[in-house]
């Protein structure tokens, strides 16, 4: 943990390195094994997950008992605060997606850090406020747009929250399976297959294995966006 630097973490990532080093006491490493069920919906919890390496999948299961994908998380964010902060039940699953390092801080100490540190408080808030864009665009394209949309949509979620953009391109080295895209995207797999292949075919994306390339994303966003 000494060799771990908090800044990297979004929320803390406006703090010196003296505040950070007074709070790395507070988080306590944990290892999930992939497919292991970190936080299980509804039921009641006092511990904020940080995510240090690995992949977090969020889901909700919808009346038919499907699994819908409301976000994938990776190094610096944070999950499991939304109990914390209103004393509610959670409110959906968290499931590693691979093998996973995560810091975990209990409840009184995450409160007393948001009041000490306003930083921290004023990024959570962003957090909170673009994962409720980002909730608002997916309720939209669930609603309104066809398949085609709703995956170009979901495309656009995992660039934002996986990519790496240079030069006007964005690169997603470990796309989800598409059986993952079908159930953020509110589709079926086979569906995901065939719409990937168009987008292959009208040059939107590049693919090889896992990999995906958007060559042109500011295009790629006016399209689906």
């Amino acid at each position: 943990m000494s060799d771990y630097d908090l800044n990297s973490i979004n929320i803390f990532s406006d703090l010196s390195e003296k505040e950070c080093d007074s709070l790395k006491p507070l988080c306590k490493p944990r290892n999930y094994l992939k497919n292991s069920m970190i936080i299980l919906e509804e039921e009641y919890g006092d511990l904020v997950f940080v995510v240090k390496t690995g992949t977090i999948k969020i889901t909700r299961v919808n009346d038919e008992g499907k699994e819908v994908i409301l976000a994938l998380l990776g190094p610096g964010e944070i999950f499991g605060e939304l109990a914390i902060l209103d004393g509610e039940a959670r409110s959906a699953n968290a499931l590693a997606q691979e093998n996973c390092e995560l810091l975990a801080i209990n409840k009184e100490d995450f409160l007393d850090i948001l009041k000490h540190h306003f930083s921290v408080s004023y990024n959570v808030m962003c957090e909170l406020a673009k994962r409720l864009r980002k909730s608002d665009q997916q309720i939209e394209a669930l609603s309104l747009s066809d398949a085609e949309h709703r995956i170009g949509v979901s495309l656009l979620n995992l660039a934002e929250d996986m990519g790496v953009i240079r030069k006007g391109k964005v690169t997603i080295q470990n796309l989800p399976f598409q059986q993952d895209i079908a159930n953020m995207s509110g589709t079926s797999r086979e569906t995901v297959s065939r719409i990937m292949k168009l987008f292959e075919d009208r040059a939107l994306i590049t693919k090889e294995g896992h990999k995906v390339l958007i060559p042109d994303y500011m295009y790629f966003k006016k399209c689906f966006g």
